[in-house]
């Protein structure tokens, strides 16, 4: 027998070794789906709903809004040291907080070993939101003596009244902050504040405004005072 035909022989046979169609007496192999094999369910959370919070009222920000804005790398550029208008209650003051002996009359140092913290109030979206979600307030008096004199100027009762801080000439708020005012606040708004003595100031989560100027759209029930300083009521 030639090589010719053993070639052909082997072609034939190899042919009838794959499963296709028709022909060398096979049969059509047809495909059959099959049914997905039972078993436990995937337990799956349920989606949770995030409250969509607003960044802005207008072109004022919110107390969330201009720290999610700080804290994104998208949206940090418009609002690092940049000048904002933030919107809030006033959740707290650090006023009470005062020593002693740097509670007194302008124009004349503390004495010495007297540590005063620079004059602070917070901004909150409730009047009673805390601290670690608020956003601290920083440069609108230099220390507590500029406050001592603010009161007293405050308290002779002229409506016009104005005190200006002699260090840094900025206007302070008529009336002083206190807590539970709904205000809206101006100024630069950065993760630090340089312009203490004591060093420099930084909050990388909910930031730092530094104070330029202030809108009270619901006052203070209360005067804000200094620790043993008695105010007198406004005249009626």
């Amino acid at each position: 027998m030639s090589f010719s035909i053993y070639r052909s022989i082997g072609v034939a046979l190899l042919a009838c070794a794959v499963p296709v169609a028709t022909g060398c007496g096979g049969e059509e192999i047809k495909y059959k789906p099959r049914e997905a094999l039972s078993g436990a369910k995937a337990n799956m959370p349920a989606v949770p709903n995030v409250p969509q919070r607003p960044i802005k009222n207008g072109d004022v920000y919110t107390v969330w809004g201009a720290s999610y804005h700080l804290r994104s790398r998208v949206h940090r550029p418009d609002v690092a040291k940049k000048k904002i208008t933030l919107g809030g209650y006033i959740t707290k003051t650090n006023l009470m907080d005062a020593p002693e002996c740097a509670v007194h009359e302008g124009g004349k140092a503390d004495p010495d070993g007297c540590i005063a913290p620079i004059p602070t109030f917070w901004i909150g979206e409730k009047k009673d939101a805390p601290e670690s979600e608020s956003i601290k307030v920083l440069g609108w008096a230099s220390n507590f003596a500029q406050i001592y004199d603010a009161i007293d100027e405050y308290d002779k009762g002229k409506e016009d009244a104005e005190y200006l801080d002699t260090f840094w000439g900025v206007k302070l708020p008529k009336p002083l902050p206190a807590p539970g005012a709904k205000v809206t606040v101006t100024g630069t708004y950065a993760t630090t504040f340089t312009g203490a003595s004591q060093g420099t100031e930084a909050d990388p989560i909910m930031g730092i405004i530094s104070y330029q100027s202030m809108t009270y759209e619901e006052e203070p029930s209360e005067l804000a005072t200094l620790p043993g300083v008695k105010r007198k009521p406004p005249k009626e």
